[in-house]
């Protein structure tokens, strides 16, 4: 089976791997789809995400929907041939943040495809993969493979709105219209969002969150764009960079809430600390999802209209060109591999 493996900085190669065999408690899942997020892309081309730092070559992917095949000793779950879409992550169950009902912070967790522990974990972007039974879910009546590879992700944005609190009847910002960004649409206003206004420099981007809701979107180098709102209640800065954390604590209302979804570089990073203080706005940070994720394949199977963000499949034989497509933000959102191409 071909299996796409990361060795270092630039070098991403298309493997044949033996297919594994499920361990106790495993489920061993024939991968169809599997999307390129911004986190493999950040291994493909600097080696590392944040402080996450590759030290040995690491099979990519954590957003992965295929059908169950088998199941190893005292394992059980949806019968083999179900589609479904694989949790990507497993919490230790008990650290203080696992007791406290916020596994999505587990500080001994297990990710697909993450560089965050030694050894990496492995992730899923491989014909087969073996993975704890329990991280299985079934897609529910009406929602297909290709679609559901959304999960993951929309999963984040499921996760950054729930922190932003009760968005019902709010105007919510969204800074930066890339996959997440996009998706933060679509989460905010399936929780009740009144309006959802996006920036983003690139055009195409904002045309993708015109598709999935953004009922106003702006040009983020244009300062006199006629889309800027005066103030709104609720910010999401997804874009990851520090411009975009200034326009969400600029434009949110006095005791409004940013939430910070999009991972900042490492280092220091200077913000407007006194708009914090003297607007007392709430800033949070969201990160992950734990059971947002069955709510997220609820929500696709519901919207249709979410398709618009996938904008290509590619044979997993050529990931190289699938990466260097999804990193090109002028030419696509969601990129999927197909696995069984």
């Amino acid at each position: 089976m071909l299996g796409c493996v990361i060795h270092g900085q630039g070098d991403l190669r298309v493997e044949e791997l033996p297919v594994p065999e499920p361990a106790p408690g495993q489920a061993l899942v024939a991968v169809r789809y599997g999307g390129v997020c911004g986190s493999d892309l950040h291994y493909w081309r600097h080696g590392g995400v944040g402080d996450f730092r590759l030290r040995e070559p690491m099979l990519l992917g954590h957003e992965v929907v295929g059908t169950v095949v088998s199941y190893g000793a005292g394992a059980r779950g949806p019968a083999p041939g179900t589609a479904v879409a694989v949790h990507p992550a497993t919490p230790c169950g008990v650290c203080p943040e696992c007791s406290g009902g916020r596994r999505n912070v587990c500080r001994d967790t297990r990710y697909l495809g993450s560089a965050a522990r030694f050894p990496h974990v492995q992730g899923g972007f491989a014909g087969q993969v073996a993975v704890p039974a329990e991280q299985l879910r079934a897609l529910p009546d009406g929602l297909g493979l290709r679609r559901a590879a959304l999960a993951e992700p929309l999963s984040v944005a499921l996760h950054a709105v729930r922190r932003a609190g009760d968005v019902t009847g709010r105007h919510v910002l969204v800074t930066g219209a890339g996959p997440i960004g996009c998706l933060v649409v679509a989460a905010a206003r399936a929780a009740g969002a009144a309006r959802v206004t996006v920036t983003d420099l690139l055009p195409r981007a904002l045309e993708y969150a015109s598709a999935v809701g953004a009922g106003t979107v702006v040009r983020a180098d244009d300062p006199v764009d006629a889309g800027w709102p005066d103030e709104v209640d609720v910010a999401v800065e997804a874009s990851g960079v520090a411009a975009g954390l200034g326009t969400c604590l600029r434009l949110v209302r006095r005791g409004g809430t940013v939430v910070q979804l999009g991972m900042l570089p490492p280092g220091q990073v200077p913000f407007a600390g006194n708009l914090v203080v003297s607007r007392e706005i709430e800033l949070r940070g969201a990160f992950r999802f734990d059971t947002e994720f069955d709510e997220a394949l609820r929500l696709l199977a519901a919207e249709p209209a979410l398709d618009a963000l996938i904008s290509a499949v590619v044979p997993a034989r050529d990931a190289e060109s699938a990466f260097t497509l999804a990193a090109d933000r002028t030419r696509s959102c969601k990129v999927l591999l197909n696995f069984d191409a």
